[in-house]
This record gives C-alpha cells, sequence and structure tokens, in this order.
C-alpha cells in the first residue's frame, strides 16, 4: 500500500495521513530504499510446492520409494532425490522445514556490475564528480567501449547505486553533483500541484505584530521554533519575549498536524493573559497555524524568509538549550515530564538581561502586576 502510493506519486504527507502514521516514518522506510519499490520475490513455477512436499512426506511415512512418490507428483525420480537428500534424508525429512530452506535458498541477490568492476566503478564516480549525469555517463561509456560489456552500465544501474546506499558501491557524496540534488527516486506522476510547499497560506507577516510585543512592554507574546535532533526528531520550543520564560513541548514529528496538535495542547493550559501572540520561522510545521489559533485564540505571526533574527530570543534560548541536548541527541526519547524539568531548570537560572532576576520569577510578578493593575 505504502510503494503503491508512493508510485502513484503522492507526497509522504498524504501516505502517512492515509496510513496514520507520521510522514517522518514513511520517510524513513523510502529513503532506506532509495525511494524506489523493492522488489516482490516470487516462487518459480517450476520449484517444488509446499503441498507437494508435504506429499513427499506422506509418501516417505507410508513406505514408497522416491520413484513411486515422483509418479505420484509427476516430477523427475532425480527431482525428489536431490528434494530428500537436501533436507534430512528419508529419516528426518519435514515438509515445512524443507520449503522454508527452499525459499532462504532461493535468494539470489544479483551484484551489479559497478560492485563487480571496480574499474568501471571509478570511471564512473569521475565522471560523476565532473557533475555528468548518469545518462551522459551511460551514453558516453558506449562509445568508448563499444565492444565491452563490461565497461558499459546503465544510468538506471547508476542512479540505483547511488540512490540505495546498502549496495555499498557509489558514495553518498557523489549525489550532490546530481542536476536535482535529489536524495531518492521520485516517481514521475509526482507533483506539487495542489501541495503549498514552501508558503503558508494566509501568514501574517511580523511587520503586522502589535507594538507592545515588539518592546516587550506586555508579557504573552511568544517566538517558536522546533530544535531538531538526530534522526529526524524534533521538540518544539516557545519562549515569552517579556520574560524569557520557556516551555518544551514533545512532539511525534515535524508535519504540521503534530507541531499544530501538541503546542496547542500545551497553549491551552496557559491563564488567557499569557496568551497573545506566537511569532514563528517559516517552516512549514506550522501550515495549520489557522488551527492553531482556533484551538488557542492566540494569532500567529511570521518571520521574513532567511530573518531568524527577527525571532532572536527564540534562537539564543534553543542555543541554551544545547547544553541539554546537544547536537546528534535522538530527541524522542524524551517524554513531556521529562521536558518540563528541563524547562524548570532554565526558567530558574537568572538571566543577565534580566539584571540576573529569573524567567520564573519575572513572568510570576508579570502575571501578578497584570492581574492586580
Amino acid at each position: 500500500m505504502l510503494w503503491r502510493r508512493w508510485k502513484d506519486g503522492e507526497s509522504l504527507s498524504d501516505i502517512g495521513r492515509s496510513l496514520g502514521k507520521h510522514a517522518a516514518s514513511i520517510h524513513a522506510i523510502v529513503r532506506l530504499n532509495g525511494g524506489i519499490m523493492p522488489t516482490t520475490r516470487k516462487r518459480s513455477p517450476r520449484a517444488l510446492t509446499l503441498a507437494e512436499r508435504e506429499e513427499i512426506s506422506r509418501g516417505i511415512c507410508a513406505g514408497m520409494s522416491l520413484r513411486q512418490i515422483a509418479e505420484s507428483l509427476g516430477r523427475s525420480a532425480s527431482t525428489i532425490s536431490r528434494e530428500v537428500a537436501r533436507d534430512g534424508g528419508l529419516t528426518k525429512y519435514r515438509a515445512a522445514l524443507a520449503d522454508a530452506n527452499a525459499w532462504e535458498r532461493a535468494k539470489r541477490p544479483k551484484p551489479c556490475r559497478l560492485a563487480d568492476n571496480a574499474g568501471l566503478c571509478q570511471l564512473v564516480a569521475s565522471k560523476l564528480q565532473l557533475n555528468w549525469s548518469p545518462q551522459q555517463i551511460a551514453g558516453w561509456l558506449k562509445l568508448q567501449y563499444p565492444d565491452d560489456e563490461a565497461m558499459q552500465v546503465s544510468h538506471e544501474t547508476i542512479y540505483r547505486s547511488l540512490f540505495i546506499q546498502a549496495r555499498g558501491v557509489l558514495k553518498s557524496e557523489l549525489m550532490k553533483h546530481l542536476r536535482t540534488r535529489r536524495m531518492m527516486r521520485r516517481s514521475k506522476k509526482a507533483s506539487a500541484k495542489g501541495q503549498p510547499r514552501g508558503q503558508i497560506i494566509d501568514a501574517v507577516s511580523i511587520r503586522e505584530r502589535p507594538a507592545e510585543a515588539e518592546d516587550r512592554a506586555v508579557p504573552g507574546h511568544w517566538e517558536g521554533d522546533l530544535l531538531s535532533g538526530s534522526n529526524n526528531t524534533h521538540i518544539a520550543t516557545l519562549v515569552e519575549r517579556h520574560s524569557r520564560f520557556t516551555i518544551l513541548v514533545k512532539v511525534n514529528g515535524k508535519d504540521t498536524e503534530s507541531v499544530v496538535s501538541a503546542l496547542s495542547k500545551q497553549v491551552r493550559k496557559l491563564p488567557a493573559q499569557l496568551r497573545r501572540s506566537v511569532t514563528w520561522d517559516r517552516g512549514m510545521e506550522l501550515a495549520q497555524h489557522k488551527e492553531f489559533t482556533v484551538a488557542t485564540d492566540v494569532q500567529v505571526f511570521f518571520c521574513d524568509p532567511q530573518s531568524p533574527w527577527q525571532r532572536g530570543t527564540n534562537e539564543n534560548t534553543n542555543g541554551l538549550l544545547r547544553q541539554y541536548f546537544p547536537k546528534g541527541t535522538r530527541l524522542d526519547g524524551y517524554s513531556q515530564a521529562d521536558l518540563d524539568r528541563i524547562a524548570l531548570q532554565l526558567n530558574q537560572r537568572p538571566r543577565k538581561t534580566l539584571d540576573f532576576i529569573t524567567p520564573a520569577d519575572k513572568l510570576h510578578a508579570s502575571i501578578g502586576v497584570a492581574t492586580t493593575g
């Protein structure tokens, strides 16, 4: 089902939604195979079937000769003889075990020509480094070595050797020389039509953010982003601009449904006076910002493209968080309770920018003023 949808050109997000999985999980499976659908193994029509092997087993138990068993199955005596000899002989032959062994023996992964010919592999790699396309390389090899098939290879083999790193033939670094810089095969039917990639529908610019958020005069205006770890794992970070108070949110994936759902759940726990606005980067993880606003009554503003400095408080805080989550750390192993404990530690550390008051104390004092004022 997954591979059929991928071959039909569906996006990772669409496939994930249809299968009840996160897009990151689908990506991990597809990327491992280079975006190329694995071939389905089939039994040869000439091979013995499980039913035939059961007949052999019953025939042996009944004292029939191998020739008699062969005649009853319409097989040659030598076929039955080899079958029984391979799997324990007359005294130990078992149909189910023999069938499983035959299926295992039938595995014959054919090594590609690049794996068998080191000279050809090195030549292909050198041409890739010159930014030649696999099709150009394949065509050139036919012209250079018209009478030597060992020095010819199809462009499909080159692509597969790049995309499927498990082959261990061409290094992944060579993929950066491909014109598309693509890391895996995409279906010819794949299209971005109807999928607003790279753009967020009805995004409200940071330039429309109220002045009270800009000058940090009023609490309740937040900056947010994703902190990334290894294996495509993430946590969401929210930092309150007035007090630098930080909230860490466990997310199950980078897709917008996962992020918006997790953020909404945490933000709804805040008192009303702390739910004014959130400023986010241009990442598609908040593409469903309208759903977030409906769920929390918090307006979302987006930075200009390539302008992380516009949410500098969050950028600085993410740098501080690297003390707890060094680069290369898997972040999916932390529970929400774990993240709450780490956020508490950070919020109880005095900050120079707050005249060495802690973010927790600053926020508590601000709420008190806002409540009594």
